[in-house]
């Protein structure tokens, strides 16, 4: 019977998926400008996300494959664009290394096998 229960455990672990235990599916990613006090929008696919207003500040957002745009201005410089682009969590290696294919399954259908860069730390220039 322990033998069951223990497999049953096991199982259900990698069904879950490591990174969507260990990093979660949404992210925060904190941006800093220079100067500080821009107004920074974020997209996703020329979706909008949400904005951090005024910099530095952050913002929640959910992870996936996809890159993020992220677009800072502030009166008297020049709108400047940075790509946060999407990567690999930590965490996905260690579920396909251990033979989670299953969970890394699930974690890259959630998104939570993906992971940006943060803090971003963009400049802007005078006009």
């Amino acid at each position: 019977m322990r033998y069951n229960t223990l497999m049953a455990a096991v199982a259900m672990l990698a069904a879950t998926g490591c990174s969507t235990i260990i990093e979660g599916k949404s992210q925060n990613i904190a941006i800093n400008t220079t100067p500080p006090k821009a107004s920074c929008e974020l997209t996703r696919k020329e979706v909008k996300l949400g904005k951090v207003d005024p910099t530095p500040g952050s913002i929640t957002v959910e992870k996936t494959k996809d890159d993020l745009t992220i677009a800072c201005k502030k009166k008297g410089y020049e709108e400047t664009t940075f790509i946060d682009k999407s990567g690999s969590a930590g965490a996905t290696f260690g579920n396909i290394a251990a033979g989670g294919f299953i969970g890394w399954g699930v974690d890259s259908a959630t998104g939570a096998d993906n992971k940006y860069d943060s803090p971003v730390n963009i400049t802007l220039t005078k006009k």
